[in-house]
């Protein structure tokens, strides 16, 4: 993909959404569930569209209701159902239309109050930390929750993700049934979807708030080293890409005696804030130098800082040293200092990675004598092992990570960008070195490979074609000049299918995969031999997905 010539730049006026436009198209739009693209969905990290698309309406969340209220009862979850939403322009009336029909079915909803700090918004980890705190004081109900964003998404999206009693992101069977459901409800016109409406949702009492806010700061120390930050007195920065974290980090640095400059307090369903990605398009990814060139430009005037994306599950680490961090980096150098730090730590516990994730992480884990655990892409293949607390680590390549308590215990199942962050600040407080200079380390020791992703344009019956592939579609015995170690169909870590290929060098590698929520396929590729051998596995990489899709 070609890089857009505002890659980087302010947003320009007529590329801000309509709010009212979409809000509007939100409550008449009409999907036809017999049309696939407007169908309910659920890919890795729930199911995601727009209302100007048909495929993020009124209809669609009601349906989805509906069905998680079946699949409650079908599994008897008759605790509270905490309810998060992010700062997009449709989590809001999205939340509106799920406290409708959940609370017209007797579920006990409960929302972040709105009189503090949170500003009424709640991100996904803390959500993640409130259901598993929950379901450890609470022997008698089982409490599970619902994240209402669409992450780092363009301004005119929504998202709805559900997190059973685990506290991280439902796995596929859970979502095959709800998604099924949903879209059998709304081919019958959702004539059996239940609803009352919201303001007697309200004055019946049948919505509740509580403060999640609080709780989850309070907790943080158990998770990282607050009191070193502190002792360290870091200037730290941060940017929270307007995102529903954005009052957190004044009541953290409050708490924690820490010097935390927010550099942009703006909340603007438009994100007219955002720098411009590498496409041109306004997408609030923390773990892009277009998006994030902002903060980026302050690196100088902090000893740290870093980046979220909406919901907070993502984290950017900018670092004097380096400026912004390849998320591949600073998961490496993040492993290398957790297994190092923690000695509550139990000595077997895996490290967990996705399967297109930098091989730095398998030197690092093989240095360690710490077992790896590589999983397909979606983070919701990590939450058996961080539950069990097998897994001390779990992280992928887009930027998303968490590991256990100091004390081995599980913090939580889904990923927090607040604590890598200040895990970065740990990192340099304990250390006297930024993230970036460690990485830097890795590399003297370990090699410096290159890494890169191409996100290519796929209709969905080239989405599925590349997703039914198995290992005889590699008919070579060399990549870009090295013999074939390796071609994988499914994760060494649990046997799972990765809904693609990863093909393995001694010194590099490529994987291809459709996206779960986009329409496009990615293709990964490392090489640690430089940019030559690595744009040699994508070329590879292109020509076999080329034939495979045509």
């Amino acid at each position: 993909m070609a890089l857009h010539p505002q890659a980087g730049k302010a947003a320009s006026p007529e590329q801000l959404i309509n709010v009212a436009a979409l809000v509007t198209q939100y409550y008449s739009y009409k999907p036809d569930a017999r049309v696939a693209g407007e169908a309910v969905t659920f890919g890795t990290s729930g199911h995601r569209g727009s209302a100007a698309k048909y495929t993020f309406t009124d209809t669609h969340i009601a349906a989805i209701c509906q069905a998680l209220v079946e699949y409650r009862e079908q599994e008897g979850i008759d605790g509270p159902l905490y309810i998060g939403k992010d700062t997009h322009a449709l989590s809001e009336p999205a939340m509106v239309t799920a406290i409708e029909v959940l609370c017209a079915n007797g579920v006990d909803v409960v929302i972040q109050r709105s009189d503090n700090e949170s500003l009424g918004y709640t991100p996904t980890p803390v959500i993640s930390r409130t259901i598993i705190r929950f379901n450890r004081e609470n022997s008698d109900k089982l409490a599970d929750g619902v994240v209402i964003t669409p992450s780092h998404n363009p301004p005119d999206d929504g998202g709805f993700k559900y997190n059973p009693p685990h506290g991280g992101p439902a796995d596929s069977d859970v979502t095959k049934q709800i998604q099924n459901r949903a879209n059998a409800f709304i081919a019958d016109g959702n004539k059996d979807v239940k609803r009352v409406d919201i303001r007697a949702a309200y004055a019946r009492d049948l919505v509740r708030e509580e403060d999640f806010m609080e709780p989850y700061i309070d907790d943080l120390a158990k998770v990282v080293d607050m009191q070193a930050i502190a002792d360290a007195k870091l200037k730290l920065g941060t940017d929270p890409l307007g995102g529903a974290g954005i009052g957190y980090w004044a009541r953290i640095a409050d708490k924690y005696g820490l010097d935390i400059t927010v550099v942009n307090k703006d909340v603007d369903p438009q994100f007219g804030f955002m720098r411009r990605d590498k496409d041109g398009k306004l997408r609030m990814d923390c773990s892009s130098a277009y998006a994030m060139a902002g903060l980026i430009e302050l690196k100088d005037d902090f000893d740290l800082a870093w980046g979220n994306d909406p919901d907070f599950d993502r984290h950017g680490i900018v670092c004097p040293s380096a400026g912004l961090m390849n998320p591949n980096h600073y998961l490496a150098v993040a492993i290398q200092y957790l297994y190092t730090h923690r000695p509550q730590w139990p000595a077997e516990l895996k490290i967990g990675k996705t399967l297109v994730s930098s091989s730095m992480i398998d030197r690092v884990a093989n240095s360690l004598n710490k077992p790896l655990a590589e999983m397909p892409v979606g983070f919701k293949w990590f939450v058996d092992g961080l539950a069990n607390s097998e897994i001390g680590f779990a992280g992928e390549e887009s930027a998303g990570g968490i590991f256990l308590q100091r004390n081995g215990e599980t913090w939580a199942t889904d990923k927090d960008g607040f604590i890598l962050c200040l895990l970065a600040a740990e990192i340099t407080a304990v250390t006297g070195k930024d993230p970036g200079q460690h990485y830097q380390a890795l590399t003297e020791t370990f090699s410096s490979p290159v890494y890169s992703r191409v996100d290519v344009a796929a209709t969905l019956e080239q989405k599925e074609k590349l997703s039914a592939m198995d290992a005889s579609v590699v008919t070579s015995d060399t990549l870009a000049g090295e013999p074939i170690t390796a071609v994988q169909t499914n994760a060494p870590g649990n046997n799972a299918a990765i809904g693609g290929v990863k093909v393995s060098t001694e010194n590099g590698w490529f994987a291809a995969r459709p996206s779960g929520t986009e329409q496009i396929y990615k293709i990964y590729a490392e090489s640690f031999k430089g940019e030559t051998h690595l744009q040699a596995l994508i070329k590879e990489a292109e020509d076999l997905v080329g034939k495979i899709i045509k």
